[in-house]
């Protein structure tokens, strides 16, 4: 099969492809995570970070673009905007050498840009070595810096060689694991605790990737294990303790003077500095500081500081630093649903209000967060609807990757995170406690009523503005004049199969007597079945209903 052309549409596949090999390879590069702070961290933020790219490349508004100059500038400023750690500014440095490059190229056409062909892919890689040493400050031997500028003299000799884009990608990738495999030769603390170097590790995932795509052929490669030398993992260069605090954040109105100087500051303060320039943007800033306040206040003597991250370092991973052993953490929507959840004992994420598809309402950034927030060692997550897969795989396998065992419960409605979470025993071990809750969930029919914004022709029959839909799984079973008929219609079909029990969620401005004639309905017509509502408020659907 011939080689793929790199163009707009194989960038964005890449991107995609990118995440899947970071979300699989997270937890292994985390504990290879060694240098220059080990703080187990390096994959979920490169993770992350390739995440805001990808998602920043696939807004509806940048969908439309079908020149690879715009998807590149997409990825690259969506890497820019989610950096996480000095691993997530690096990474963010690598797209935007992609981007300048193409950028470049097609003005010099003086026009649209079909694709990256070998000679700008071999510059991009170049260029990206410049980029990434200016950022740190300097280039430190058995980094990251050493995988890529590898990759980059293979993508140059492949270029010089008149090789096509893939054969180049291919020669960077070999060269990359043999300049991976020199690491530990090359920086002592690597070669002591018996490891590659993460960041490395990470990029090599980006270029298998790419490869990929390009030629459908996903290289296989061993996992990367620490293999300690005699006498431990080393402490460092001294006996210093690491700072307590990562601080990022984005700085506009700073000039290459101030940047310079502001460098200066930091590296006075902590370590781990990482500026990434990002062209007329802001600028990502990045440092581990004992006092993050200062590392803050040093910006605004020379531009504006915003999305201010201050994380203690070692918090997520170290031992002994949980609150708790086991912990229930619950996605709900609403002041009803929440109050519900934590009276129950969970903790309580609410889903973004600002995302308008209820199923994609919470980021495995949002989630991750929020799991190590419960300060528990163990988690059982009850999606509840609102966490896509893609979003709910990655979040696990981040929190995985900090130390955290996490059992996600696949609930696809509040009532069924209700229903497992009414049979949840702390004190039983996590895998039966995690079986018997999912076996509560699947055990829950769910389905919900909306209000009909629109005509149209459903599979219960043409609806109105304004009606009633009872929703099964993904179809429309039940079209009525009214919230309050569809339910008890829906009600009656659940109810067919058996139930002894139903629970009915109230929506944001759904009459409470539409709950109490439902209540009524079933006393009448379901002899033996208990109805309770509760007054959630979430958004979207008017009521969610589960029968058990």
């Amino acid at each position: 099969m011939a080689a793929r052309r790199l163009d707009a549409s194989a960038l964005r596949d890449w991107a995609h492809a990118a995440v899947g090999g970071l979300v699989i390879r997270a937890e292994e590069i985390n504990r290879l995570n060694v240098f220059p702070v080990a703080d187990a961290d390096t994959g979920t933020n490169m993770l992350f970070t390739m995440r805001s790219a990808l998602d920043e490349a696939n807004q509806p508004a940048r969908r439309g673009h079908d020149d690879v100059e715009r998807v590149a500038a997409d990825l690259a400023r969506g890497g820019l905007h989610g950096a996480r750690g000095n691993s997530g500014v690096i990474l963010s440095q690598i797209l935007r050498a992609l981007a300048d490059v193409t950028a470049s190229a097609a003005a010099d056409t003086g026009g649209r840009l079909a694709d990256i062909d070998v000679v700008l892919f071999a510059a991009a890689l170049r260029h990206a070595v410049g980029l990434v040493v200016g950022s740190m400050g300097e280039a430190v031997p058995g980094t990251i810096v050493s995988v890529l500028q590898a990759a980059a003299g293979a993508a140059e000799r492949s270029a010089a060689d008149g090789g096509d884009v893939a054969i180049a990608v291919l020669a960077a990738t070999d060269a990359a694991v043999t300049a991976l495999d020199r690491t530990p030769e090359q920086l002592d603390v690597l070669a002591d605790a018996g490891v590659v170097d993460a960041g490395g590790r990470g990029l090599l995932v980006l270029l298998d990737a790419l490869a990929a795509t390009l030629t459908g052929y996903a290289p296989g490669r061993h996992e990367y294990v620490p293999h300690p030398a005699v006498g431990g993992p080393a402490t460092g260069a001294d006996d210093r303790p690491p700072p307590q605090f990562e601080v990022m954040y984005l700085l506009t109105g700073c000039d290459a003077d101030g940047l310079d100087a502001l460098r200066g500051r930091l590296e006075a303060l902590g370590d781990s500095v990482a500026i990434a320039d990002g062209r007329a943007e802001a600028h990502s800033v990045h440092v581990h500081a004992d006092d993050p306040g200062a590392a803050v206040e040093a910006a605004l003597r020379y531009g504006t500081p915003s999305q201010i991250q201050i994380t203690a370092l070692g918090a997520g991973a170290a031992p002994g630093r949980w609150t708790r052993r086991r912990a229930v953490l619950a996605v709900a929507d609403g002041d009803g649903a929440q109050q519900l959840f934590a009276g129950e004992g969970a903790h309580v994420l609410r889903p973004d209000p600002d995302r308008p598809d209820p199923a994609a309402a919470v980021t495995a950034k949002q989630l991750l967060q929020a799991v190590i927030d419960t300060g528990a060692r163990q988690i059982t997550v009850l999606p509840n609807g609102y966490v896509a897969v893609e979003e709910l795989v990655a979040g696990c396998t981040a929190a995985n990757g900090w130390g955290i065992d996490v059992v996600p419960v696949p609930t696809g409605s509040m009532v069924q995170g209700l229903a497992a979470l009414a049979v949840h025993e702390p004190d039983r071990p996590a895998v039966d406690d995690g079986y018997s809750m999912a076996r509560a969930a699947g055990g829950t029919r769910h389905a919900s009523v909306r209000v009909a914004t629109e005509r149209a022709l459903t599979f219960a029959g043409p609806c109105e503005p304004g009606d009633g839909l009872g929703i099964a799984g993904d179809e429309v079973v039940v079209v009525r004049r009214d919230v309050g008929a569809t339910a008890r219609r829906l009600v009656d079909l659940l109810l067919a199969a058996g139930g002894e029990l139903v629970t009915v969620l109230l929506g944001a401005g759904v009459d409470e007597r539409v709950g109490a004639k439902l209540e009524a309905h079933v006393r009448r017509h379901h002899l033996g079945t208990e109805l309770v509502t509760y007054r959630t408020g979430h958004r979207g659907d008017a009521l969610l209903i589960g029968v058990e």
